[in-house]
């Protein structure tokens, strides 16, 4: 089987030659082919290189257009900062709806050339070029708690929670028209997957997380199932007290950060849902030997079962060692349905 094969026999509930390996991978990857982090995020041509020159080094299964979370906040006309060895970041002392009533003009940008959600989908053609079907292509957008975030600054929208629902609601509907748009795009220009990035979402409780939140992961969901293409949910942190409605939302695949074990994530999920990760990306993949990741990966694999794809909880870091990186492909291969 080839990546993209033994990701969709997962899928399908059938049985894989080995364990699919999708670990998220960034500045891991600009620093393989010794490019600054700030030329990967720029410009899809190193971007898809870096991601294809790692997936053949290390045998993922997959390769990704994901890069930062500034991309649809940049176009909408957030200032975001550049660094040259670090992932752009938004400006949040000067979010772009610090006044509120700046949403009411604002519009879905277009993606047109030069605007960084065009480069992300100049990314998942070439990919299609680059790879065909050898591997799994995942494009990526923001959920609506990270972008909503991400436009009106994190403290402000804590506050707006319980200061302004009408607000929150408003801007999520936005959030939301704007992400199902920019998936759709990718999918015209090839992704398989869709990964929705919510990071935010693991800052509210439970209440909050039903009530304003769920709602809009799933409007996406929905819509990306909709085009007969797969959906990855990735939030970063603690998410033990949202993990049921994570699991209801009907995601192909779900990650899970190393602060949630699996055994939590299959209890609140049921026996169906396929489950990504998650080790300690620092403590155990940057840090570790490879005993280390080795024993973490089968408690993983023993909590979650069948169902299972072998990752971090969250990205490669880099300076992670290759070997460490290459134990958890061992790890994969090793593992055999």
């Amino acid at each position: 089987m080839n990546g993209r094969q033994r990701i969709l026999a997962m899928l399908d509930g059938k049985k894989p030659d080995r364990l699919p390996f999708m670990p998220i991978r960034m500045m891991f990857a600009a620093d393989q082919i010794e490019r600054c982090y700030r030329d990967y995020a720029t410009d899809y041509r190193v971007l898809v290189e870096g991601q294809v020159q790692t997936a053949e080094q290390f045998d993922f299964d997959y390769v990704s257009c994901i890069s930062d979370p500034a991309r649809e906040a940049g176009d909408c006309g957030a200032e975001i900062k550049f660094f040259d060895d670090q992932p752009p970041a938004m400006d949040e002392a000067n979010a772009l709806l610090a006044n509120k009533e700046a949403l009411l003009n604002l519009e879905i940008p277009g993606h047109l050339p030069g605007g960084r959600m065009h480069d992300r989908i100049e990314a998942a053609a070439l990919f299609r070029n680059r790879v065909g079907d050898e591997k799994l292509i995942e494009g990526w957008i923001e959920g609506p708690c990270a972008e909503g975030a991400d436009l009106r600054g994190i403290n402000n929208l804590m506050l707006d929670f319980f200061d302004d629902p009408t607000f929150v609601r408003d801007l999520f509907e936005f959030v939301t028209e704007m992400e199902i748009k920019f998936a759709e795009a990718q999918i015209e220009a090839g992704v398989d997957l869709i990964g929705i990035g919510d990071a935010a979402a693991s800052l509210v409780g439970p209440r909050i997380y039903e009530e304003f939140v769920w709602e809009y992961e799933k409007k996406m969901v929905d819509a990306i199932q909709g085009h007969g293409t797969l959906v990855r949910l990735h939030i970063c942190g603690n998410t033990r007290s949202i993990l049921r409605g994570m699991g209801e939302l009907g995601c192909d695949i779900v990650d899970l950060d190393y602060m949630v074990s699996m055994a939590e994530a299959r209890k609140a999920m049921g026996a169906d849902q396929v489950l990504l990760g998650n080790i300690d990306p620092v403590n155990t993949l940057l840090h570790g030997s490879p005993k280390d990741i080795h024993e973490a990966l089968s408690l993983c694999y023993e909590e979650a079962g069948p169902r299972y794809i072998v990752g971090a909880g969250c990205e490669v870091p880099r300076g992670t060692p290759p070997e460490n990186v290459r134990t958890m492909l061992d790890f994969a291969e090793q593992t055999r349905r």
